[in-house]
C-alpha cells in the first residue's frame, strides 16, 4: 500500500495543457474569413473531451483499487418510471461501470413514501462502499426534493447541490466543495477554446437556476472573469449578450439566444436540452436543439458547443470526477489536482 503522503497525485484533466486544447474541437484555425465567406465556428466536441476525463477517471479508480484496496461506490436512486429519468439514469450507470466503479442502483416505485425514500439515503449515507449519492430528479409531488438532498451527506453529494456544498463554492473555496456536474464541465469546455488563463473575459450566463446559472456564475468569478447574470426578463438581453466574450445559454427556452446576439469571435456554451416538432422527419416527430440558435449563432462565434453532443457528456464525466474526489476524500487521501 502507497502512503497517502508519498502518493503520486494525478491530473483528472490533464488534456487542458495548452498544447492539446485544440484536440477537442473541430476547427477552421487559418482564418475567420476565405474566399469572402464566413467561416464556421470551432465545434468544441464534448463527446471527445468527456471520453478524455473518463479515461482518466478510470485510471484513478484502478489507482485507488490497487493501492488503496476501494473502488469508488457511486449509488443512483430513481423513484418512478419516467422514461427520460430511466434513460439518464442508465448512461450514469453504464458509464460508472466502464470506469471501474462500484455502481448500485435503487429503483423505487413512484407512490414510494417520503419517509421511505429518506431512509434509502440515510442508508446510503451509513454505507462506507458508497461515496455518492445521486438522487435523480425530478421526484414524484407528494415527495419534498429539498427535504431529500439536504439529508444526503455533504462529502457524499456528488451534485453539489447540497446548502454546505453550494456555500463553499460560493465563498470561493471550491477546492473543498463538490461543484455541479454541468457548470463543472461547461467551464472545461470553455476552457478548452479559449486555454486556462480566462481572466479578464466578460461573462453573460442566461439563467438563474441553482443547478447551473448561479454556480457558473461562481465559477467563472473565481477565473477572475466579469459576470452578468441574465435571464429571460433582463432589459436589452440582446444588447447584454452581445458584450459578452462568453455566453452561457441555461435558459430551458428552444433557440431563445439568436445568432446576431454574438458577438464575434465569442465563445458560446449551449446548455439546453429542448424537444421541439420536426414535422420535416414525419407526423409526430421530434428533436433536439439547444437554448441557442445554433446554426445562425455558429456564423459569429468563434467556438460553439452542439446540442446534443456538446455539454450533456459532459455532465456525466463530471459526476464521474466528483464521484472519485469523494471517494479520496473519504479515505483521507490528499487532494489531487484540480478537475478544472
Amino acid at each position: 500500500m502507497t502512503k497517502p503522503g508519498k502518493e503520486k497525485t494525478l491530473t483528472v484533466f490533464p488534456c487542458l495543457a495548452r498544447s492539446s486544447i485544440d484536440s477537442g474541437t473541430t476547427s477552421s484555425t487559418q482564418t475567420r474569413k476565405q474566399a469572402g465567406i464566413m467561416a464556421a465556428a470551432q465545434v468544441i466536441d464534448g463527446k471527445a473531451v468527456a471520453e478524455s476525463v473518463r479515461e482518466e477517471i478510470t485510471r484513478r479508480s484502478q489507482d485507488l483499487l490497487e493501492n488503496h484496496g476501494t473502488r469508488p461506490g457511486l449509488a443512483v436512486v430513481i423513484v418512478g418510471h419516467d422514461p427520460a429519468s430511466q434513460v439518464y439514469v442508465r448512461n450514469k450507470q453504464k458509464t460508472a461501470e466502464a470506469c471501474g466503479f462500484h455502481s448500485v442502483k435503487h429503483d423505487m416505485p413512484e407512490d414510494t413514501s417520503e419517509d421511505d425514500l429518506l431512509a434509502m439515503v440515510q442508508k446510503l449515507n451509513d454505507d462506507a462502499a458508497i461515496h455518492g449519492i445521486l438522487v435523480q430528479l425530478p421526484l414524484p409531488g407528494h415527495i419534498d426534493e429539498s427535504k431529500v438532498l439536504n439529508l444526503i451527506k455533504p462529502e457524499k453529494d456528488v451534485d453539489g447541490f447540497h446548502p454546505i456544498n453550494v456555500g463553499l463554492l460560493t465563498a470561493g473555496e471550491q477546492s473543498s466543495a463538490l461543484v455541479p456536474c454541468t457548470p463543472a464541465g461547461s467551464l472545461v469546455l470553455i476552457k478548452r477554446a479559449l486555454g486556462k488563463n480566462l481572466s479578464g473575459k466578460t461573462a453573460v450566463i442566461v439563467g438563474r437556476s441553482n443547478i447551473v446559472g448561479k454556480p457558473m456564475a461562481s465559477l467563472l468569478l473565481q477565473e477572475s472573469c466579469t459576470i452578468t447574470i441574465a435571464h429571460s426578463r433582463t432589459k436589452d438581453l440582446s444588447e447584454v449578450v452581445r458584450a459578452a466574450d462568453i455566453v452561457v445559454a441555461a435558459v430551458g427556452r428552444p433557440e431563445m439566444v439568436k445568432g446576431d446576439w454574438i458577438k464575434p469571435g465569442a465563445t458560446v456554451i449551449d446548455v439546453g436540452i429542448n424537444r421541439v416538432p420536426a414535422p420535416e422527419k414525419g407526423e409526430g416527430k421530434t428533436r433536439l436543439v439547444g437554448d441557442v440558435a445554433y446554426e445562425e449563432a455558429a456564423e459569429h462565434a468563434g467556438a460553439i458547443t452542439p446540442v446534443p453532443g456538446g455539454v450533456g457528456p459532459m455532465t456525466i464525466a463530471m459526476l464521474m470526477a466528483n464521484t472519485v474526489t469523494a471517494a479520496r476524500r473519504q479515505l483521507g487521501l490528499p487532494e489531487a489536482d484540480p478537475v478544472f
